[in-house]
């Protein structure tokens, strides 16, 4: 593999001054990820070992435990060069069941070489909004229906955003941005049941037509989705659930964009999986 993806002359179509601005651009080592234009097209760099394990991951480990709620945990920190062969094997595992992806173009001990891969659905979704609510809701269920057919492969993505997958044919989605690995540290149907709920919190708050859509791209994942990932949704649900109250007491404060989506994607959810409870004992009869 190191063969064949450390040699820039290696890539088809380079020219030699597109070796030179590639180079220069590496050199630079400016930004974490760069779009570079060469002769041929765009190229995107994307830089590895620049950031320190965020504290966030230490906090996602010890809430897991807390709880005792595999979903918590972080995927497994890696340096860079260990950042960087875990995203060329995951998109060679995804290539190989047939799944749209980047290609690997070139790769050192620092960084990678990917081809272009534009639209992203976030840029599609910005475009329709406003003009085609219709068609950007039904690019939500199909970005569900993808990731379904995704987890029905055995596979995860494990951030599963808009921004993360791309527009690869009218009828295609495909998936990009592979430094997630939550399934080593959890089992594959917890780390699916994750992928469907993080893809939620977007899906519930961009939808312009509401729960209706919500609704066709929940039956769109699920009628690909291996039964263990609902099964293991349901479960998350269950304890996801104990914190709408304090989240809305939280909201009546201060209604940050993140507690919105997580309100409205687990509310929904939940009312998909989990029956409703009981009437409180105290309100009976007081309709009779």
């Amino acid at each position: 593999m190191d063969g064949m993806l450390t040699d820039l002359n290696a890539i088809p179509d380079m020219t030699d001054g597109d070796v030179e601005r590639l180079l220069a651009a590496l050199t630079r080592e400016t930004r974490r990820v760069e779009r570079v234009e060469l002769s041929f097209g765009a190229v995107w760099i994307k830089r590895y070992g620049t950031e320190r394990p965020p504290i966030w991951t230490k906090a996602q480990t010890s809430l897991a435990r807390l709880f005792g709620q595999p979903f918590l945990r972080p995927s497994p920190y890696l340096d860079g060069k260990g950042m960087i062969a875990r995203e060329i094997r995951r998109i060679e595992t995804f290539a190989a069941h047939g799944v749209p992806v980047p290609k690997v173009l070139y790769s050192s001990g620092s960084a990678l070489v990917l081809s272009d891969v534009a639209p992203t659905v976030t840029a599609r979704l910005d475009a329709l909004r406003d003009i085609d609510p219709a068609a950007h809701d039904a690019l939500l269920v199909a970005c569900a229906a993808h990731l379904g057919a995704l987890h029905g492969k055995g596979l995860c993505h494990g951030r599963p955003h808009p921004r993360d997958f791309f527009v690869a044919g009218e009828r295609s989605i495909g998936f990009m941005d592979f430094e997630e690995e939550p399934e080593a540290a959890m089992p594959l149907a917890t780390a699916q049941a994750r992928d469907l709920w993080l893809l939620f919190l977007q899906l519930t708050d961009r939808a312009r037509l509401g729960e209706a859509t919500a609704e066709k791209a929940y039956a769109a994942w699920r009628t690909n989705a291996p039964p263990a990932a609902e099964a293991e949704l349901t479960e998350m649900l269950r304890f996801l659930g104990k914190f709408l109250s304090p989240t809305r007491l939280i909201g009546r404060v201060h209604m940050g964009s993140d507690l919105r989506r997580f309100l409205a994607a687990t509310r929904y959810l939940q009312g998909v999986l989990l029956p409703p409870r009981p009437a409180d004992a105290s309100k009976a009869g007081k309709d009779d």
